[in-house]
């Protein structure tokens, strides 16, 4: 059993999907990775020329249930992701995962996107459909959908646009099982709350901690419609222009 694919599937997937779009590219494409952050997918790109982005401005915080634990890797061009200093048609491919959410002004950084990506380089897209507020206080939207991207994108100039869904409901319903033993747990509560909660927690724990993610994992295949998926992986390419042609 792979226990990240069960137990952490989100980041487990998107990890993965990440690293098939990666193995696919020619060696030397310019990639860019937008939002890098802590740079977490540069050793994926070596066969490439990498540039890591990011506007550098956030720092880790301490609220909610679990503390922020990255900090920026090296970051190459520090600049607002809506207006980066750099030429049309940079780059061969667009790496963007989890930002758009932290954005004022998403569909702007899409058009952004399409603007410094070569006619027919590649876009490679995550945000989240549900999650719960992160990064704060720069988290702005609560998710976006499989008719935002397709909006959107092609607004931008995309074409053969594709969303993935990350998992289904009843991977969703595992992963927030999980954050409800977190919710609960001792360690985390008011001590006057304890002579409650640590037999709650105590007497679910395996419950909500293991056997319900495991059943939730085998059971994600009978959801066909995935309307409550954590996320989205999308891929797109630039539109070629009459003059490209």
């Amino acid at each position: 059993m792979n226990f990240g694919r069960v137990f952490n599937f989100g980041d487990f997937e998107r990890d993965r999907w990440v690293a098939t779009q990666a193995r696919t590219l020619p060696a030397g494409s310019r990639v860019i990775d937008v939002g890098a952050g802590p740079c977490k997918y540069r050793s994926l790109f070596q066969h490439c020329v990498y540039t890591a982005q990011d506007f550098g401005g956030h720092r880790a915080t301490h609220v909610g249930v679990i503390a922020e634990e990255w900090s920026y890797g090296a970051i190459d061009l520090v600049c607002d992701a809506s207006a980066m200093p750099v030429a049309d048609g940079s780059f061969d491919a667009v790496l963007c995962t989890e930002v758009l959410e932290h954005v004022p002004e998403p569909a702007k950084v899409v058009r952004e996107l399409g603007r410094i990506l070569r006619p027919g380089g590649r876009l490679m897209l995550t945000a989240p459909l549900g999650s719960g507020l992160h990064q704060e206080p720069d988290h702005y939207y609560g998710g976006f959908t499989p008719f935002w991207y397709e909006r959107f994108l092609a607004e931008a100039g995309f074409e053969n646009i594709v969303a993935q869904p990350n998992g289904g409901f009843f991977k969703h319903y595992g992963q927030e099982s999980r954050r409800f033993s977190a919710l609960i747990d001792p360690r985390r509560v008011p001590r006057s709350a304890l002579p409650l909660v640590a037999p709650l927690w105590a007497l679910t724990l395996p419950w909500f901690r293991v056997i319900v993610p495991l059943a939730c994992d085998a059971l994600d295949r009978l959801d066909s419609h995935r309307a409550f998926t954590v996320g989205y992986h999308v891929t797109a390419s630039r539109a070629q222009s009459p003059e490209d042609s």
